[in-house]
């Protein structure tokens, strides 16, 4: 077993969830870096854990899975037997559309991934870390978004309400766990500079909506990370049930 405390990212092969696994080398933790379908770009991030100083592992799941979730938090049982931390990081968003656009098929995958997915990997954490189940504690942090907040009309409204969910169940979660050792906590990213907005087709969205930000800029994936840290770590001991706002003032 290691000795150093090991951190699950869902999600973890690119833009935010990429960030956290290299800070959280950085700060002492050995990784388990989950991903979906592209192998290359998590064996990269392992290969920043490991130049930091940690151990890492890549792990390939897809959190739309129950059986890939449960596979996953096994590996890394396998692998490094203890689970300190889980920053529930993976996520989708779709193509711009109305409500009144959008399939059954589109919102049975984004609910499925954004908050099935998440629901499930957190369980499976509180079950290795909460002293309910003999576990010496831990922390999740999850990822909600500003959308929750703001809605985002004609947009993702659909992405905005799974994000508002997960800002529901962290504050649930967090209350359930608090006398077990084991925090909850949430951050909501504003617009962040990185690979999604593509995903979703709006490839210059972070740039487009600059203008609209008090800060007059996009966010960074290191700035998420930072904050995830902070939640992840004993400077947060007091800290359960919050959401921390990360967005330039949106």
């Amino acid at each position: 077993m290691t000795q150093r405390p090991v951190l699950l990212v869902t999600g973890g092969s690119r833009g935010i969830g990429a960030a956290i696994c290299r800070a959280a080398a950085l700060q002492g933790w050995d990784v388990a870096v989950n991903y979906a379908s592209n192998r290359a770009a998590a064996d990269a991030v392992v290969t920043a854990v490991k130049a930091a100083g940690g151990e890492a592992i890549a792990i390939k799941g897809d959190v739309g899975d129950a059986g890939d979730i449960t596979a996953m938090f096994e590996a890394v049982d396998t692998h490094f037997g203890r689970l300190d931390g889980l920053a529930n990081n993976a996520g989708i968003v779709d193509a711009p559309a109305r409500v009144d656009e959008m399939s059954v098929e589109r919102l049975d995958r984004m609910m499925r991934i954004n908050v099935s997915g998440s629901i499930l990997c957190a369980a499976e954490a509180v079950r290795r870390m909460s002293s309910r189940h003999g576990g010496k504690g831990g922390a999740i942090v999850n990822i909600s978004s500003m959308a929750a907040i703001i809605g985002s009309p004609s947009q993702y409204v659909d992405y905005a309400a799974s994000k508002a969910a997960i800002d529901t169940f962290t504050i649930g979660l967090a209350r359930e766990v608090a006398t077990e050792a084991v925090r909850v906590n949430a951050v909501r990213p504003g617009v962040i500079d990185t690979e999604i907005h593509a995903s979703g087709g709006l490839p210059d969205r972070a740039r487009d909506m600059a203008p609209s930000i008090p800060m007059q800029r996009a966010g960074t994936a290191e700035e998420i990370a930072d904050a995830v840290l902070y939640l992840l770590s004993p400077a947060a001991s007091y800290v359960t049930g919050a959401i921390l706002n990360v967005s330039g003032g949106r």
